[in-house]
């Protein structure tokens, strides 16, 4: 409740961008995707996870992934974000927000096509969210060839959630 009882409910913005590279499996979404390159980063770079994540935490006002799970820090190698995003949900409870009320996600990518995935993605993250599936918007786009993810460099995904505090 804030100041004047009412409950709050909030609005969270998250961006995020991994490099594609040679030799790593790409997980989007919470799963993984059949491609011939994967995302280069610290943990398993699951982009789309990770603008879930910084969704979260700003909406809560609880920083940014990176905050919580320091790229340098030999724990997170190689991490599940599955997992990171699970820590980011008990963070939000703790910070009194107890419903995921939505998360509507774009991810941006020339490659793979994302279209048979998105179902199977959706589901997944409704299932680490604990939220129904209609609660969970994922669209993909590509760039029309534009700049690094035109490119075929990296993929990029952005999220939007609603949270709210106990009634």
């Amino acid at each position: 409740m804030d100041k004047a009882g009412s409950r709050r409910i909030r609005i969270g913005y998250g961006f995020d961008v991994h490099r594609l590279a040679e030799g790593r499996r790409l997980i989007l979404g919470g799963i993984e995707i059949p491609f011939d390159r994967g995302l280069l980063g610290h943990s398993d770079a699951d982009v789309l996870l990770h603008a879930v994540s910084d969704a979260l935490l700003g909406a809560a006002a609880l920083g940014d992934i990176g905050t919580h799970f320091p790229p340098g820090d030999p724990k997170y190698k190689d991490a599940d974000s599955a997992r990171l995003l699970v820590r980011v949900i008990e963070m939000i409870r703790k910070a009194g927000f107890s419903t995921i009320n939505n998360v509507d996600c774009v991810v941006m990518a020339e490659r793979p096509r994302l279209s048979q995935h998105i179902e199977t993605m959706r589901q997944r993250l409704a299932d680490i969210l604990d939220i129904s599936i209609e609660a969970v918007s994922i669209k993909a786009t590509t760039c029309e060839g534009l700049g690094f993810v035109g490119r075929e460099e990296g993929i990029a995904a952005s999220a939007v959630c609603i949270v709210s505090s106990d009634d």
